[in-house]
């Protein structure tokens, strides 16, 4: 056996202060790279102590979240656990925190405070609704995201209530653009504008849970603005290209199949024995091809 390689994050130095999935998922991604993740817990534990399946005591989503972090326990209501804050968060290079905006603020932990004490820490702050605009007071979780993004709206079948996701998608794509967002606050720390930006300064990331859901859903706030259309459910179909379902085999097995590309396109018409439809004018392109989608997905 070799010796493992370096982890690219080594030396670097986190402090996850955010509970429940989202801000403690980015903590979870950068300690897996190698930085070093200080968990803080209130001091009756985190609330994913407490979630879902458990084997042999433990919560699975904190075995889960969980890994790679050491915990301590401070109570940042009082002034006791603040100042231990402020005097652990003097060296490190990342705050991770989700509390309600103002709170960090009223606790005299704010980043005007903790860049006075720490010019270089990169604080994230994770929230359903962002530091500002008329929701910022208002609690948000995933679920509140998935459907005010219009996720819900969208999926599932026409004849049939919008459907939320069944697992933590809310949260777990505003945590992959904290990742992000981390990893490029840190590079300008160092390197911003060539060398003359950054001048070793950290920055305040403001991470809505709903915003980077927006992305997620692809260009239906353009086609809205552009087209005035909504999309609806369609199931497993798509509404820009077609061959695209979830179709079940002759052993009573389901597969998911998508021909978006023409090149693939033409060969399931090859595969499914009907290697005349490919030369029909209509099948060129993903219009046509929309236009015949039932008749496509029926002989699939």
């Amino acid at each position: 056996m070799t010796e493992p390689a370096p982890r690219p994050l080594e030396g670097i130095k986190v402090v996850d202060a955010a509970s429940l999935f989202a801000g403690p998922v980015i903590g979870s991604f950068l300690a897996d790279y190698g930085a070093d993740v200080v968990k803080v817990e209130h001091p009756t534990g985190d609330n994913l102590r407490g979630l879902g399946w458990e084997k042999d005591g433990v919560s699975l989503w904190w075995a889960f979240v969980g890994r790679n972090k050491r915990s301590v326990t401070l109570s940042l209501s009082k002034p006791e656990g603040q100042e231990l804050m402020r005097r652990l968060l003097a060296d490190r290079d990342v705050l991770i925190e989700n509390f309600r905006p103002g709170t960090m603020e009223k606790w005299g932990l704010g980043p005007d405070v903790l860049h006075e004490i720490n010019p270089g820490l990169v604080i994230v702050r994770v929230t359903g609704f962002g530091q500002t605009g008329p929701y910022r007071n208002q609690p948000g979780f995933g679920t509140l995201a998935e459907s005010i993004s219009g996720y819900a709206y969208i999926n599932g079948f026409p004849d049939k209530p919008p459907a939320l996701p069944p697992f933590a998608l809310g949260d777990g794509v505003a945590a992959l653009t904290g990742v992000a967002s981390v990893m490029m606050a840190l590079w300008w720390r160092e390197h911003g504008n060539h060398g003359k930006g950054g001048a070793g300064k950290g920055q305040v990331i403001d991470l809505s849970i709903y915003e980077p859901l927006f992305w997620l859903l692809g260009p239906q706030s353009l086609v809205y603005d552009q087209l005035g259309l909504v999309q609806e459910r369609t199931g497993n179909a798509a509404p820009f290209t077609a061959p695209r379902n979830a179709y079940e085999t002759s052993d009573g097995k389901w597969l998911g199949l998508s021909a978006s590309a023409q090149s693939i396109a033409e060969r399931v018409m090859h595969i499914i024995g009907r290697p005349a439809l490919a030369d029909e004018p209509w099948f060129r392109d993903h219009t046509g091809r929309l236009e015949h989608a039932d008749e496509l997905d029926a002989l699939i």
